[in-house]
């Protein structure tokens, strides 16, 4: 059994609260850090270890990072009031926010020059298996900072893909998936309303194209929420902007051209635009309906 260790989870939205929960479940003291103060005391009620957490800092052997982008983790760590200069030495920042390898590589070297272990963290598998504890974790940095986020990762993940000792590899890793990931949603909305056009029901979509070639996670996980009209958010719309934005400038940056991803990048874009960004990502599927003049399943707005 892993021995206790004091916790903080810093970002406690769909994926953030999740991890912070497993981490509960496991045993460990857990400090729950967000801007939206009602999220924190939600935590609070659920076990999470009361004060402030910064004041704490000292304490804390695992700091974890589930915020929106670089600039947040940026500013976590190093901005006014930030945990890299409040952390013990020797203790690990996990950090899981979709982000540039160079700028992984770029937190790792600051972190190392205070004394901090980085583990470069990006996370995948939605709030349901966040919740669970089921995440897949692609990870990269040293042996030590893999040694000191044992404990975290062994709660919060059902795989975790040691990639590398370099910090970066595991945010080149996490830009694969969400070119792939964001390619595949695009895709099924587009294939879903190519559908109704052509007087197939989405439900009907539903039953056959999982048992056939043409099948993905994607289909299979976000193809319901078309089917029902329900788009309550697990993962926003919103968030694809930004992570196809990052694929697409570390493609620029290697001179690859990915027609693909710019493509997919689009539609979300187009989506946000028309006030969607708050919705379940498959609401994309709302934009290739408007273009073509037909009706989403009952539900839809």
């Amino acid at each position: 059994m892993r021995e206790h260790q004091t916790m903080a989870v810093v970002g406690l939205g769909s994926m953030g609260e999740g991890m912070a929960k497993s981490l509960l479940r496991a045993g460990h003291t857990v400090y729950g850090v967000d801007l939206d103060t009602t999220r924190m005391a939600t935590f609070l009620e659920t076990g999470g270890a009361p004060g402030e957490a910064l004041d704490k800092a000292a304490e804390i052997d695992v700091l974890v990072l589930v915020v929106l982008n670089d600039v947040q983790t940026e500013a976590v760590l190093f901005g006014p009031n930030g945990w890299a200069d409040k952390l013990g030495k020797g203790k690990v920042i996990v950090s899981c926010a979709t982000v540039p390898p160079e700028f992984a590589r770029e937190m790792a070297k600051r972190c190392e020059e205070k004394g901090l272990l980085y583990l470069d963290a990006p996370i995948s598998g939605g709030a349901t298996k966040s919740a669970e504890g089921r995440l897949s974790v692609m990870a990269s940095g040293s042996r030590e900072a893999f040694k000191a986020a044992r404990s975290m990762l062994d709660a919060c993940a059902e795989t975790v893909f040691e990639l590398s000792e370099e910090p970066g590899q595991g945010s080149a890793m996490k830009a694969i998936n969400q070119m792939l990931a964001g390619v595949h949603i695009a895709a099924l909305a587009e294939a879903m309303t190519f559908g109704i056009t052509q007087g197939v029901e989405p439900r009907q979509v539903m039953e056959v194209i999982p048992k056939c070639a043409g099948t993905s996670w994607m289909f299979e996980n976000r193809g319901p929420h078309i089917v029902e009209g329900d788009y309550s958010p697990n993962s926003m719309v919103d968030i694809w902007p930004k992570d196809l934005g990052i694929v697409l400038d570390i493609a620029k940056r290697a001179k690859f051209g990915a027609p693909l991803t710019a493509a997919a990048l689009q539609q979300f874009l187009a989506a946000s635009g028309s006030g969607l960004g708050s919705e379940d990502d498959a609401a994309v599927a709302k934009v290739y309906a408007r273009n073509a003049g037909i009706e989403l399943p009952k539900g839809a707005s």
